[in-house]
């Protein structure tokens, strides 16, 4: 915990930004490490505090998990995504998501019924890992309750939650 404060003091007394996007397993070890404290952020999304994200486009939201949440699991090895058709509620569970390092739940930053699940993930489940915010997404949502957005998190909001170690 401390060697993150430590590490976001000194990127912000050398004006660099915290949203750096992750680098390639071919960067030099340290600088793996470093990436993996300043995950990419996604401006256009919102997110719950456990590291879900929405994107909402009409009456749909897509969803996922964000890039800081794929580097602290580690290797994706396993999906388990809801039905198309079954409700899922705001804060709940709706899936786990396996790792070579541990199992976690998923919850959903909104409520309504699943429209669409990313089939791609059941054979290549390694895209939320590579591609977090585009082809890794989980699953659409018809939104039952668009108020509920306001209690989700903007990308800035999100960045200090994880720079302060609120998770």
């Amino acid at each position: 915990m401390a060697l993150r404060v430590l590490a976001a003091e000194a990127v912000s007394s050398l004006g660099l930004r915290r949203a750096m996007p992750v680098l390639s397993s071919a960067q030099p070890q340290f600088l793996q490490v470093f990436s993996q404290n300043f995950a990419s952020v996604a401006k256009d999304l919102v997110y719950q505090d456990s590291h879900e994200w929405a994107k909402v486009e009409g009456d749909t939201a897509t969803v996922g998990i964000s890039d800081f949440a794929q580097a602290e699991l580690g290797d994706i090895v396993y999906v388990e995504l809801p039905e198309v058709g079954s409700e899922v509620k705001k804060g709940e569970q709706f899936g786990v998501i396996e790792s070579v390092k541990a199992a976690s739940d998923v919850n959903s930053p909104v409520s309504g019924e699943v429209s669409a699940v990313n089939d791609a993930l059941t054979d290549e489940s390694s895209k939320v890992n590579k591609e977090p915010y585009s082809g890794g997404w989980l699953m659409k949502v018809k939104l039952s309750d668009k108020g509920e957005l306001k209690d989700l998190m903007d990308a800035t909001k999100y960045e200090d939650h994880c720079a302060k170690g609120d998770h």
